[in-house]
């Protein structure tokens, strides 16, 4: 800011009578608005962003160093700028408490008049122009000021790193008191980990060496008497060492005995594993049937008549109710299901496909799992019996049309076949045909054998006259 832009607001005489008589004889108001300019400028910029009292100590500063050095201001303007300086410090001027001034104290009489002339001027405004008075009439106060603006804003740059650091220095040395903390805790379960873990080694070993000594105990009882002879005749004059070869014997027979144990148990897992995958129609582990046959029992309700017999006439023999159930890993049975191309098959829209599983003469149960993709699907199972000469007929129609002469389950017990002069069913409803939400969980069940024969798994979909459906399925057989 320029100093001729604040002399027109700062005249030695404020209260001069002359100025309100002068402003009447002004009729156009347009030239005093570019005189008011430099004054709003003025009261925007004077205090360079400091406070009141702040840019007051800085221009006081700097009048009482740099006068007479810096700058040289006029004998008025020396004369204003000490009056503002009382008039801050003491306030108005009082002829009652301000001791007397010789009358040829010139200066001291001047400076007196000019505070005087002050009036009752307020201590805020008195700073205000003092400020803007020195600023006024010495071009390098404005580059002192913005030196310090510059200094106290470093300093509080400065400051505010500082308190950052130190901000992050506490949140860094928080995270490792908590760093130290979850190590400590760490390292104390640990701890009790392997203490446990060693505690029970501890117990396992002194249970191994009780089933040891259990065991030698049984085998010498045994064996001692041989030993005993044996020893005798290998080391007859010394007892020493006939009985050090008795504990040699004794601790290789045990070790001969548990060989032959562990030998033995191996061969019974592998036979048992063996006859594991013999059960099943498809490579799968031993889990899924063991599964299978704990969820069977678990769910398979009691048995309970049955409106088909086995027999030669009703009512003789009944045909025990299956078991059934579900269970929801469906994604995983079908990425398994998915790795055989011969377990997955397409039953066409309007459809119904069977699929024909015979009876095995090592196996007891039929077990069936399948699911389908998106879309729901009828399932039903049926039983086929062999005819009179052992053979067996495709008496169940593989296609829509075909199944709907058939008329369903009560029309398929009519199919029968003369055998020594008696009528028995050809086919036996198991499982009637239902839809089944297959493509949120997988469908299962069992059935126990009622003699030799054929199931007929059949896949409905003659309800679909738009979708196909991809059924994956998986049968196999148990004792």
């Amino acid at each position: 800011m320029e100093p001729e832009d604040l002399n027109p607001a700062e005249t030695p005489e404020p209260q001069q009578p002359p100025e309100p008589p002068a402003e009447p004889q002004q009729p156009l108001e347009p030239p005093a608005e570019p005189q008011q300019q430099p004054e709003q400028q003025q009261s925007s910029d004077w205090n360079w962003g400091f406070s009141l009292e702040e840019i007051f100590r800085l221009a006081l500063k700097f009048f009482k160093e740099m006068n007479g050095k810096a700058f040289n201001p006029t004998y008025e303007e020396n004369l204003r700028l000490v009056a503002l300086h009382k008039q801050v410090s003491l306030g108005p001027f009082n002829p009652n408490t301000s001791p007397e001034i010789g009358f040829f104290d010139v200066l001291g009489n001047d400076r007196r008049k000019e505070w005087a002339r002050l009036g009752s001027m307020a201590k805020e405004d008195a700073m205000e122009d003092f400020v803007k008075l020195l600023n006024s009439c010495c071009s390098l106060f404005a580059p002192y000021v913005t030196s310090h603006k510059i200094e106290k804003e470093e300093q509080g740059r400065r400051l505010r790193e500082e308190e950052e650091r130190l901000r992050a220095e506490r949140e860094e040395q928080e995270r490792q008191d908590e760093e130290k903390k979850r190590q400590l805790k760490l390292e104390e379960e640990r701890r009790k980990q392997e203490e446990e873990v060693r505690r029970k080694q501890e117990e396992d070993l002194l249970l191994l060496l009780e089933q040891k000594q259990q065991i030698m105990a049984a085998l010498n009882a045994q064996t001692t008497v041989q030993f005993l002879r044996y020893a005798q005749q290998q080391f007859p004059d010394s007892p020493e060492q006939q009985q050090l070869l008795i504990q040699q014997l004794q601790e290789q027979h045990y070790r001969q005995y548990i060989q032959q144990a562990y030998q033995v148990e191996q061969k019974q897992q592998d036979s048992a594993v063996t006859q594991a995958s013999q059960v099943t129609s498809h490579s799968d582990d031993m889990e899924s049937v063991k599964n299978a046959i704990n969820q069977s029992e678990s769910q398979s309700p009691e048995p309970k008549p049955c409106h088909l017999f086995l027999g030669r006439s009703p009512g003789e023999v009944a045909v025990l109710a299956p078991s059934m159930w579900t269970r929801p890993q469906i994604k995983e049975f079908k990425e398994k299901m998915a790795q055989d191309a011969e377990s997955v098959i397409t039953v066409g829209r309007g459809e119904v496909l069977t699929v024909r599983v015979p009876t095995h003469e090592d196996g007891a149960y039929l077990f069936w799992e399948f699911a389908t993709d998106h879309y729901d699907i009828g399932f039903g199972l049926h039983f086929e019996w062999p005819n009179s000469d052992g053979t067996t007929a495709r008496t169940l129609p593989e296609s829509a049309s075909e199944n709907q002469q058939a008329g369903g389950a009560e029309e398929e017990k009519d199919q029968s076949e003369s055998c020594n002069g008696t009528s028995v069913p050809n086919v036996t409803e198991v499982v009637p045909i239902y839809r089944r939400d297959s493509h949120e969980e997988v469908y299962a069940g069992s059935h126990h054998y009622p003699g030799q024969g054929v199931y007929l798994l059949r896949f409905d979909n003659s309800y679909s006259l738009w979708r196909s459906k991809v059924v994956y399925y998986r049968v196999y057989y148990t004792r």
